[in-house]
């Protein structure tokens, strides 16, 4: 069963999203050459927990960060630590939080710096490719329609989806059903309804869909070592556009 939040449990779902928001778009400003993950990953934690709320990845399934920080090749589920960030570098981000027992989540791939052309595009063409996905994402259409627009605009432009990881409900725990694959088949899937909230969130490699996870058991990488392009947003369905709970700004890096 999908759940349907309450307009009370909404509420609390809108500013776990803020605050996932306002603390990935914090850690963003912090990107710059020099900069370890491991510093933008205890910056984060700091600004959770002052906040009142906690990470929703640290201590999932052992996970040790309290974001997942994924550079180049690196997909998701990245951990933070002595490596630094250089320019020419992609960096994603993937940002969840609990804030009074709900869990916003929201992710972003940004350049430090100039990137070449072909890196600029797979981040642009990614992120396009969410925000076209979002209007599907109304109450009477199927979950199938969204996984489709995002597989078609994906190949359209001679990339490929990642398989093994896919898009998830979320609300009191931070994957529920549904799962969201960014593959799929138009007019499949169970039909959305008003009070749903999905986690959308198109995973993108330049080259071939394969990926590996290495030896840390955790970071998930492109098998043909081709960068890798992730953004996600929090939405809730309802009778109209969806309301997107996580917000971004536009211009993300200097």
């Amino acid at each position: 069963m999908i759940p349907i939040k309450t307009p009370a449990e909404i509420e609390k779902m809108r500013a776990a999203g803020d605050l996932a928001s306002k603390v990935l778009n914090a850690v963003v400003d912090l990107i710059a050459p020099g900069v370890t993950t491991g510093e933008l990953d205890r910056y984060a934690g700091r600004m959770i927990s002052d906040a009142g709320a906690r990470s929703a990845f640290f201590g999932y399934r052992k996970f040790p960060g309290q974001l997942c920080i994924s550079l180049n090749e690196e997909v998701v589920h990245g951990i933070g630590g002595a490596r630094k960030v250089n320019y020419g570098d992609i960096v994603t981000l993937d940002c969840g939080v609990n804030l009074n027992g709900w869990i916003g989540d929201t992710a972003v791939t940004v350049p430090v710096g100039i990137v070449e052309p072909a890196v600029e595009k797979l981040l642009r063409v990614t992120e396009e490719t969410l925000e076209g996905a979002l209007k599907f994402a109304v109450a009477g259409r199927r979950l199938g329609d969204i996984c489709a627009y995002i597989e078609e605009q994906v190949a359209r432009n001679g990339y490929s989806v990642v398989r093994e990881f896919v898009g998830h409900g979320v609300g009191r725990k931070l994957h529920e059903e549904p799962q969201i694959p960014n593959y799929g088949r138009k007019g499949s899937g169970p039909k959305l309804r008003s009070g749903m909230t999905l986690a959308i969130e198109p995973m993108v490699n330049m080259g071939r869909h394969e990926v590996r996870i290495l030896e840390d058991r955790w970071t998930v990488v492109t098998c043909d070592g081709l960068p890798s392009a992730h953004f996600e947003h929090t939405i809730l369905i309802t009778n109209g556009q969806p309301e997107v709970l996580t917000w971004r700004r536009k211009t993300l890096l200097k």
